[in-house]
């Protein structure tokens, strides 16, 4: 399996659709052109992708190629990981090219148990996964940052899942949550194969419509963990909704990514 930051110190950044989910569900054709037109690198698509049939996602593989962008991993809800979901998404992700089958949700989870049960989840998706050449991860929220009992429902995740398994980094939510996403890096050496760079702020009208680097997140220090030690391959610009239109907070997002990692 390639990995992507091992090969140079560039490490690619992408944008994950749902930052321009309106855009994407009126034409996702024009609105994969205009993110790589962008300078985006990498797409990561989200759960809608997985109502799309073979023959289109073949039609969107092309496209990216064409393009010259990747599809590196895609964000699935439950039904992804269901018995009958699962070689659906597999055979989806294998025409996109994609490396990672991510968990974007657990949905509903009681208790540390439960959150055992989705590392139990979690490992059965990356044992199913492993013959196809595709591996599976979770992306946090806020309440997998935040304890139960003394203990972070991450740190379930991270301790009862095989080390294959990508701890999908999303830094705002890591941020609201009190919690020191470096310290999550320095943990998990090698885990944090993906960042989703995602800022966050505290007031009114702030929060995570703060656009990228504009935010209490600590991003030079998290770039210098993630390549020094996470192992990461690729980051992903991520915006729940902005001040802007989708389009630009996109390009603005970028610009503000060159000024911080040149």
């Amino acid at each position: 399996m390639t990995t992507f930051a091992s090969a140079a110190k560039h490490v690619p950044v992408g944008l994950e659709m749902f930052s321009v989910r309106g855009e994407l569900a009126k034409d996702p054709t024009a609105t994969v052109r205009a993110v790589a037109k962008m300078g985006y690198e990498v797409v990561e698509f989200f759960a809608p992708y997985f109502n799309w049939t073979p023959d289109q996602a073949k039609d969107m593989r092309k496209l990216m190629d064409d393009l010259g962008i990747r599809c590196n991993s895609t964000h699935n809800n439950q039904p992804s990981f269901t018995a009958e979901g699962l070689p659906k998404a597999m055979e989806l992700n294998k025409i996109l090219g994609s490396q990672y089958v991510v968990m974007a949700s657990a949905g509903r989870v009681v208790g540390l148990d439960g959150w055992r049960k989705v590392a139990d989840q979690l490992s059965e998706a990356s044992e199913k996964l492993k013959p196809a050449g595709l591996r599976t991860g979770y992306h946090n929220h806020e309440p997998e940052f935040v304890a139960i009992d003394g203990k972070r429902p991450m740190e379930v995740l991270a301790a009862n899942t095989p080390k294959e398994v990508m701890l999908q980094l999303d830094v705002g939510t890591c941020v609201e949550a009190g919690y020191d996403p470096v310290a999550w890096i320095d943990a998990n050496p090698g885990r944090i194969r993906c960042i989703h760079c995602k800022d966050w702020a505290p007031g009114p009208d702030k929060g995570y419509r703060v656009l990228f680097g504009e935010g209490d997140s600590p991003w030079t220090k998290i770039f210098a963990a993630a390549e020094a030690k996470g192992g990461v391959e690729y980051y992903l610009i991520e915006q729940e909704g902005s001040r802007f239109p989708e389009f630009e907070t996109a390009e603005r997002c970028l610009a503000n990514w060159k000024k911080l990692k040149p």
